[in-house]
């Protein structure tokens, strides 16, 4: 009979304490050039992808980072694993500067930051077997583990769920979340002490996307490895994070613990999210009516963002002093200690329904008072 593969014990913070910080950013920024003009091209224009932002992540701890599609979540993700150079700011890991590290300076720091990428499809080699693509990064880094690497890519595959005879099988040979499972056990490879996950399990079934989620959360925990998980996805995000910061067309502009984030959200997008997210109601008036929020129009262009506030143009307690000014990422009376937020006029902290819904879009608005018109 085989026996269980022992893990590692986690590596915990003391209890009632914050964990040690591990990777801080200060004011992280990314601008992409737009490019135009004829014959000669040139720099017409900057797409603020990501714009000042600060996060803390602390040792062994699971971080959120969610947003609507286009916000900077996943270039906010490959500039903390360095795959993109920074246009400004700073991007400390255990205290040293790595913002524009060269290659030596960065090798060391490679191996403990590893990346599990969005499409499970093209993120692995077609031409390369399982074996080859675990085993590939060892290979890099000159590692050679007890045993061999062939044994530890069969490790590595028993402990992300996979049969290790798979070891000479090629990526089409799997599904879409076995696939996922590789490249989970790639990014483990490593022994890394965080792992930033990209939109993981949205290119996955519905019915693979527990199990995807399941699996990193258990070497999470076990193995007491940080993780930056990026989804749009706001229930798995609740599963899996311990804390949740909300971006908004390259700002970070509410941040917190979970529950705070989920059931006493301060700033107007967050209540707009959270109010967006499927709710399974068992019985007709069963438990508490959550708040009803539609907002008017697609997101801001990203190379000419609104001045002040950025949410202000799709906001309604819009006022003057949202266009004059930046709010600042503070914590509010009554927020709980790390709980900050991004807001002039912030919401009540509560999710519960309003006496009046938000309904900002005017296609939404003239549909239900024509369906009301006809039913009278």
């Amino acid at each position: 009979m085989k026996e269980d593969l022992v893990l590692p014990a986690p590596r915990e913070a003391v209890a009632g304490t914050p964990p040690e910080p591990l990777l801080v950013t200060e004011g992280l920024t990314k601008h992409f050039p737009v490019m135009g003009g004829f014959p000669i091209r040139r720099t017409v224009g900057q797409v603020q992808a990501v714009d000042g932002i600060d996060l803390t992540v602390g040792v062994g701890e699971s971080f959120g980072l969610v947003g609507e599609s286009g916000c900077g979540k996943s270039t906010t993700g490959r500039l903390i694993t360095r795959l993109l150079e920074p246009t400004a700011g700073k991007i400390l890991y255990k205290g040293q500067d790595i913002s524009h590290a060269g290659r030596k300076k960065l090798a060391p720091v490679r191996s403990e930051i590893q990346m599990i990428f969005q499409d499970p499809y093209s993120s692995l080699n077609p031409r390369q077997t399982v074996g080859k693509i675990i085993s590939g990064p060892m290979e890099i880094n000159g590692i050679s583990p007890a045993g061999g690497r062939e044994a530890r890519v069969r490790e590595l595959l028993e402990i992300v769920g996979l049969n290790p005879e798979h070891y000479n099988r090629f990526p089409h040979e799997f599904s879409g979340g076995q696939r996922q499972r590789i490249g989970v056990a790639r990014a483990l490879a490593l022994e890394p002490k965080l792992i930033v996950a990209d939109e993981p399990v949205s290119a996955l079934d519905v019915s693979i996307q527990a199990q995807v989620v399941n699996l990193l959360q258990k070497v999470q925990r076990e193995l007491g490895i940080a993780f930056v998980f990026i989804a749009h996805d706001l229930a798995v995000v609740r599963h899996f994070s311990q804390r949740v910061a909300v971006m908004y067309l390259g700002k970070i502009i509410e941040v917190g613990d979970r529950d705070s984030i989920y059931t006493r959200p301060r700033h107007p997008y967050t209540h707009a999210l959270l109010s967006a997210v499927p709710e399974v109601t068992l019985a007709e008036g069963a438990g508490k009516q959550r708040e009803r929020i539609r907002l008017a129009g697609d997101v801001p262009s990203p190379i000419s963002p609104p001045s002040g506030c950025r949410f202000r143009t799709r906001c309604w307690k819009a006022q003057d002093k949202c266009a004059a000014e930046v709010p600042p990422l503070v914590r509010l009376d009554g927020n709980r200690e790390g709980h900050l937020t991004a807001c002039h006029f912030p919401e009540a902290p509560t999710i519960t329904a309003r006496e009046e819904d938000i309904v900002l879009d005017p296609a939404l608005v003239a549909l239900e008072e024509g369906t009301e018109g006809a039913e009278s």
